[in-house]
């Protein structure tokens, strides 16, 4: 069985991910890119779906030993793992080497102390744990192929078969280092490589240190900002600046639920407010990388604006279930693709045009492409504002008037207005100003519930959404409107779990079904941080910064988040780990220290 989510480690290369277990487990790895078919997806099933254990020998029978501490070496991507065992400690090194070439994945056993019997237990299974490859011995190497994929293992242990598994017995001593490699390569080319684990180790610290380096954030919370950037940065796709969501697919909003989504794609909504979050630290090479994407990706359409795309801006993600994956803890379906990508959510136009703009103001050289598209979708939204939309939450019953769209329709307007204004595009500036005049007042009008004092989720609904958070953080209203005020209040009533964290919507109750789909899900920890903005806006900074320190509190060992929290079960749920929840981290963190509002 795959362990918590919470118990798993990231490491990748910037054009996918690996996720490595407590008990030195890859459950989880994609190959050649985040969204490859996975050669590891026991993750997703069992351990007859693949995996790679690297760690202390123990009995068959027996449950495999759990590090007794592990850590990130320092502030990059390389994972240490140790165990101490009866007959000594051993430390294990895993990391992905950021490539030109075959993607590695390599492994590094030290001997501490003792002399430690050791195993590497290898099982390859590719098309997401359904097909068996063919392995062979070829010039002292092992190599496992199927279709177009061939996958190397290279080791200077002696290695055996057994039962469709690759095996390595043998014992570690002080001072002793015995590296692991796995490589990708199409299995129509020449064999990739031989590996130079040393090297790479030493080139992956040095990638990651200069890296760091560069971040322009220095305040008290500068280790969770740090370690929230490395995975956004991780998140990347180097080769076209496309940034997924999370390197995962399924896993569950609600164990033994169906909310189980693939999200090894390129949201705009969720890239765009990355990209914010690493301009305003010091990433700009970042910014204009993904500004290129976005350009190439709605090339030719940009009025048929898709909420998604794949990595290199690929517009068909035909949804699909993976039947013979029994899911993560019985979650099933198991799916891959995603049908959402069609969906109207009108919200993205103005997270786009709010990221141009930040861009824009960061001083990022001008590039007159990304002005005309600004343009292109300002001209749109000029028919469509007012248009029922799937919404920010991607609802799969009927289209609302959702009040977060309309909202973030008139930040589009605002934002280009402020364009035109300095100088740097033309338009028709009176008429969008009566338009930005138009959507407000529709917002405000139909939005709004007079009686209980809070904006509401849709035009003519009772029920919330946090996603009203944001009015007053994209300048829709400012912090101390009686309406924000109400909001926000309302929100804490309504939305709040036991422990204090916001759900997104309800999804209990009389309100089951609201968004077209079955079972429940944990509190959004994006919401949680805009809750903890909203507090430190309104002036309960105090309040605030308690909230902001009890979600640093819900990470992993590592300092990872999922996209959600079970306050139930007490644990993590969702993809993993998720750029939704880190970028908010990182803006509350950054507030907070401009305010002031933190202990110590």
């Amino acid at each position: 069985m795959a362990g918590r989510i919470e118990d798993y480690a990231l490491i990748g290369d910037m054009q996918t991910a690996a996720l490595v277990c407590r008990d030195g487990t890859v459950d989880w790895l994609c190959l050649p890119r985040f969204d490859s078919h996975a050669i590891f997806a026991g993750l997703l099933g069992t351990e007859d779906h693949g995996f790679w254990r690297l760690g202390p020998a123990h009995a068959a029978d027996a449950q495999p030993p759990v590090a007794s501490r592990r850590r990130y070496r320092g502030d990059s991507l390389i994972l240490e793992s140790e165990w101490d065992t009866p007959r000594g400690t051993v430390r294990v090194t895993d990391f992905m080497p950021p490539r030109d070439g075959a993607p590695q994945l390599i492994r590094i056993v030290e001997g501490v102390t003792g002399r430690v019997p050791m195993r590497s237990t290898l099982r390859m299974r590719f098309s997401y744990g359904r097909v068996v490859p063919w392995v062979r011995r070829h010039e002292g190497r092992t190599v496992a192929v199927a279709g177009p994929d061939s996958v190397w293992f290279d080791t200077d242990c002696q290695t055996y078969g057994k039962d469709l598994t690759t095996y390595a017995d043998f014992t570690v001593a002080p001072g002793e280092r015995i590296a692991f490699t796995v490589s990708w390569e199409p299995s129509h080319k020449q064999p990739p490589p031989l590996p130079e684990p040393e090297q790479s180790l030493e080139a992956t610290e040095a990638f990651w240190r200069d890296w760091v380096d560069q971040c322009t954030y220095h305040g008290p919370y500068r280790e969770a900002v740090v370690r929230s950037l490395i995975t956004l940065k991780a998140l990347t796709y180097a080769p076209t600046g496309g940034i997924v969501a999370a390197p995962t697919t399924s896993l569950p909003e609600e164990i033994g639920g169906v909310r189980n989504w693939d999200y090894r794609y390129t949201w705009l909504r969720d890239a765009a407010i990355t990209l914010s979050s690493l301009l305003r630290t010091g990433y700009r090479e970042e910014a204009r990388a993904w500004r290129e994407w976005l350009l190439r990706a709605v090339a030719g359409d940009p009025e048929n604006l898709q909420i998604m795309y794949g990595i290199a801006g690929e517009r068909e993600l035909g949804e699909a279930e993976l039947d013979w994956l029994p899911g993560y803890e019985g979650s099933a379906p198991v799916r891959v693709g995603n049908g959402a990508a069609h969906q109207l959510q009108l919200d993205v136009y103005g997270e786009v045009t709010e990221a141009l703009h930040l861009a824009h103001m960061t001083g990022l050289s001008r590039n007159d492409y990304a002005s005309l598209l600004q343009l292109k979708l300002i001209r749109y939204l000029e028919t469509h504002w007012d248009q029922p939309d799937e919404g920010i939450w991607e609802v799969r019953g009927p289209r609302r008037h959702f009040v977060h769209s309309k909202v973030m329709a008139w930040v589009a307007v605002d934002r280009t207005i402020k364009l035109i204004e300095s100088g740097d595009a033309h338009g028709p500036l009176e008429k969008w100003r009566e338009l930005r005049d138009d959507i407000h007042r529709d917002v405000c009008e139909k939005g709004y519930d007079q009686e209980r004092n809070t904006f509401t989720q849709s035009y003519g609904s009772k029920e919330l959404d946090a996603s009203l958070l944001l009015i007053p953080q994209m300048g829709f209203l400012p912090p101390d409107d009686k309406r924000v005020i109400g909001t926000i209040e309302a929100i804490q009533r309504e939305l709040s779990t036991s422990d204090g964290f916001i759900l997104r919507y309800p999804t209990s109750g009389e309100n089951a079904g609201v968004d077209g789909l079955e079972g429940d899900e944990g509190a959004f920890l994006a919401c949680s941080f805009w809750m903890a903005d909203d507090l430190a806006m309104i002036g309960r900074v105090d309040e605030a910064r308690k909230l902001f320190e009890r979600l640093l509190a819900l990470r992993n060992d590592l300092g990872l988040l999922a996209e959600e929290w079970d306050p139930r079960l007490k644990r993590q749920v969702g993809n993993f780990p998720q750029a939704f929840s880190h970028v908010p981290l990182i803006d509350t963190a950054l507030r907070l220290t401009a305010s002031g509002a933190y202990g110590g």
